[in-house]
């Protein structure tokens, strides 16, 4: 039989916190709201995952404590992921578009951005798209640039659907992409 965590106790209020949050929670909120120093929270919150992935000769729960974005939260186990995908097709919650997909990537890598970059990567009116991620939550407007158009990046919600703690996470795909000097030739040229 394994030994007991020396945080045990902290499992339950944790617990009750984690399930009750829409987004991951920074370990010194959750400190601060148990009243306990950051490193305590910390421990309880790792051997809490761990005992949710069955280790310890335990059986794996359904779902995980996972550092995310840079927080905690609750998910579906991943080796569940089908399953729970099947049952909420169906609900509001619904898959993005091929067009949204790569619009979505070429904000991740190259944010902030214009729409009229977007266009220029994607070769298409990205508009519509762009609209769509914004109600979605995955990306939001971060400023404006010198001549006034509307600059875009990922947001929080990114990161926590992708299951990145940051945009260090992204796969380096900017090699492949235009450079900015090439982005302004295309512009002079239209």
């Amino acid at each position: 039989m394994p030994e007991p965590h020396e945080s045990e106790e902290l499992f339950a209020p944790l617990e009750a916190i984690l399930m009750v949050v829409s987004e991951p929670v920074a370990a010194l909120d959750l400190a601060d709201a148990l009243g306990i120093d950051v490193e305590e929270a910390e421990s309880a919150l790792r051997a809490l995952a761990a005992l949710y992935r069955g280790e310890g000769g335990r059986r794996p729960a359904g779902f995980e404590l996972r550092e995310n974005a840079g927080g905690w939260r609750i998910y579906s186990a991943r080796e569940w992921a089908g399953l729970v995908g099947r049952f909420i097709v169906g609900t509001a919650q619904s898959r993005l578009s091929q067009a949204a997909l790569e619009t979505l990537a070429v904000i991740a890598y190259r944010q902030p951005i214009s729409r009229s970059r977007i266009s220029h990567i994607r070769g298409v009116n990205v508009d519509a798209v762009v609209r769509t991620l914004v109600t979605r939550g995955l990306v939001e407007e971060v400023g404006e640039s010198d001549s006034g158009a509307r600059l875009y990046g990922t947001t929080r919600e990114f990161l926590e659907k992708m299951g990145f703690a940051s945009l260090d996470d992204l796969v380096p795909l900017a090699p492949y992409l235009p450079t900015g000097e090439e982005l302004d030739e295309l512009e002079e040229q239209l």
